[in-house]
């Protein structure tokens, strides 16, 4: 593994869904998350989170140090499990194991953080590890993300579906289709702020300039390999990195975001496409020590 990265980032990027569900709340019927005080739409950390780490496990599948720890329909402690037998522990003698080997703890998040890329990036709380009072239970990733918040208001719409196909004979003697609904957005251009930490990258996960690059390609593609029906059509428009010559950095993030506008082009039209809008960046509002790159 190469070393760790040296600089502290933070990162803008804009995506769009057009006739689609970007992300459904399940406490309210899957309709699309939303802040209902102001109507804007909202997507969380943890579905963009799981978009990134479907695209690094599909295009790194047969790579060791590119595991995803958080998968579907993989128990965790199965990959806790791994981390045991390749230090020779047994589950059920974690804590023996840890009276014997003060430096357990250390082991267990380096081998972790070696083969899964998602805890390397993001962290995990690793329940094996947790329940035995292990130090290394939880990680803390130098990668955060917050939720996206849509430019504009969004405007859900409810639609009536129908199905030909009846579930049950039963059911098929009394009618000949089933309803049901869907939830979409006509349109809404979304935006995400997020932070690296050079500092937990190089104390904590080893999270490196290769990792780094290939959290750039995943935000920019993370869309291309999750199309469905239920979303929509989906994009990253834009992937905006702010790279700090230092460690700590050389500004509050907040400074760097606010260089980042986005405009509807005709506030009295609702926009319908990206090209409704405009994204600009203030170069000459960067402090020293700070540079920008548009990614996409």
């Amino acid at each position: 593994m190469s070393e760790p990265i040296r600089n502290r980032y933070e990162f803008v990027f804009l995506f769009d869904v057009e006739n689609g569900n970007p992300n459904g709340d399940p406490d309210a019927g899957n309709m699309p998350r939303m802040d209902p005080e102001t109507g804007y739409g909202i997507v969380t950390d943890v579905c963009l989170k799981r978009k990134i780490r479907n695209y690094v496990e599909m295009v790194r599948e047969d790579d060791l140090h590119y595991g995803i720890y958080i998968r579907e329909n993989v128990p965790l402690n199965r990959s806790d499990r791994a981390a045991l037998e390749a230090l020779g522990v047994e589950e059920k003698a974690i804590n023996e194991a840890k009276k014997a080997d003060p430096e357990l703890d250390g082991k267990i998040r380096d081998f972790m953080c070696k083969h899964f890329f998602d805890i390397r990036t993001f962290g995990a709380v690793m329940t094996t590890f947790v329940k035995a009072a292990l130090n290394c239970g939880q990680i803390r990733g130098p990668v955060q993300l917050g939720f996206a918040r849509s430019i504009d208001p969004v405007v859900p719409q409810e639609l009536t579906i129908t199905r030909v196909a009846i579930a049950t004979e039963a059911d098929a003697e009394k009618k000949s289709t089933e309803m049901g609904r869907k939830y979409v957005i006509p349109y809404g251009l979304y935006r995400c702020e997020g932070y690296v930490s050079a500092n937990l990258a190089r104390k904590t996960t080893g999270f490196s300039e290769a990792d780094l690059e290939l959290l750039w390609q995943a935000i920019a593609n993370m869309c291309e390999s999750d199309h469905s029906a239920a979303r929509g059509k989906m994009a990253v428009r834009e992937l905006i990195v702010f790279k700090h010559d230092s460690e700590f950095g050389n500004a509050p993030a907040y400074r760097l975001f606010e260089a980042v506008k986005v405009e509807r082009k005709d506030p009295d039209t609702p926009a319908r496409c990206y090209g409704d809008y405009t994204a600009c960046l203030d170069e000459a509002a960067l402090p020293a020590g700070v540079t920008a790159t548009r990614m996409i």
